[in-house]
């Protein structure tokens, strides 16, 4: 394989990444032109909040080809367009064939989230002291255990019996806050998502873990309390906007779990929240932190 590296401006990338692909490229990146340099541009904002830009003054496309031919066509018509006038290639770079599945299962490892509580990818053998298991595999949702908002929330649910409990995972990702529910006695658990992608992934989790008779999985409208116990690992910003909804959720005396906060936006979570319930912080891990409260009874 070999890749065609092309200097572009900001303005240009999204349409010269859409031309690459219809010229046959396999796949289109894009970095800072500029990076490991005194011009290096911070691009992306805050969690959860939207990037400032879609790629930089100076950025690197490369587009990856299957051949040199298909490369030198891609080249030609590209010279041949107005629109780049404005870019500059830059270089021609042989990609060596690598096997790329065994690259990406060596990166993903057995997680420990107690001592007899592991998730395991589908190629790994199971570890002798893991007593309660998730099969999980990277995909297109989020949560495969190694994030520490994941394995912040896995952690706190090892700690509980759900026995006879209801659950809900807002904004499931992969299903695997719902999965470890069940896994740890819960009666029932609802995962919901606004991409329907990590629905179906959800629901091919639970079928890889026998979960499935237990779980309900689909879009946010589904959700329907009240639930013993509320999960919701997203980010901040959302959280906030979701307070209101996420309490109702929660039946009282339930728990409401809440991740993919920052230890600096603690008083925020606790102020958007303050009219429902009482956050504190559970668990600290990497600059993020898991805040949990209980459900009061609600007033007559």
């Amino acid at each position: 394989m070999i890749e065609l590296h092309i200097l572009a401006p900001q303005d240009q990338v999204e349409s010269l990444s859409d031309v690459l692909l219809e010229l046959s490229a396999l796949s289109v990146s894009v970095e800072d032109a500029d990076a490991h340099t005194e011009h290096e541009q911070a691009l992306f904002g805050e969690p959860g909040m939207p990037p400032p830009a879609n790629a930089w003054m100076r950025s690197k496309v490369m587009a990856l080809f299957d051949n040199l031919h298909v490369l030198e066509e891609a080249r030609a018509c590209l010279l041949g367009l107005e629109a780049f006038e404005t870019c500059q290639i830059l270089a021609q770079v042989d990609v060596p064939q690598e096997d790329w599945v065994r690259i990406t299962q060596s990166q993903f490892q057995p997680v420990a989230i107690t001592e007899d509580f592991w998730i395991v990818p589908s190629w790994h053998e199971v570890p002798a002291q893991a007593k309660k298991v998730i099969r999980l595999d990277p995909g297109l949702a989020f949560g495969t255990g190694t994030h520490p908002t994941t394995r912040m929330c896995l952690g706190w649910a090892a700690q509980r019996d759900f026995a006879t409990e209801r659950v809900m995972d807002y904004g499931c990702g992969s299903g695997i806050l719902a999965i470890a529910a069940v896994l740890h006695g819960a009666q029932e658990a609802d995962g919901v998502d606004i991409d329907p992608a990590a629905v179906q992934a959800a629901e091919q989790n639970a079928r890889d873990n026998h979960v499935d008779a237990k779980m309900r999985l689909g879009l946010p409208d589904m959700a329907q309390g009240p639930y013993d116990t509320v999960f919701a690992n997203i980010l901040a910003t959302p959280l906030k906007v979701l307070a209101p909804l996420l309490c109702g959720l929660v039946k009282p005396g339930g728990h409401l779990v809440l991740a993919g906060i920052l230890e600096r936006q603690e008083e925020e979570l606790k102020a958007a929240y303050a009219p429902y319930c009482d956050l504190d912080v559970s668990n600290v891990s990497e600059g993020w932190i898991l805040m949990t409260a209980r459900l009061k009874a609600r007033e007559a």
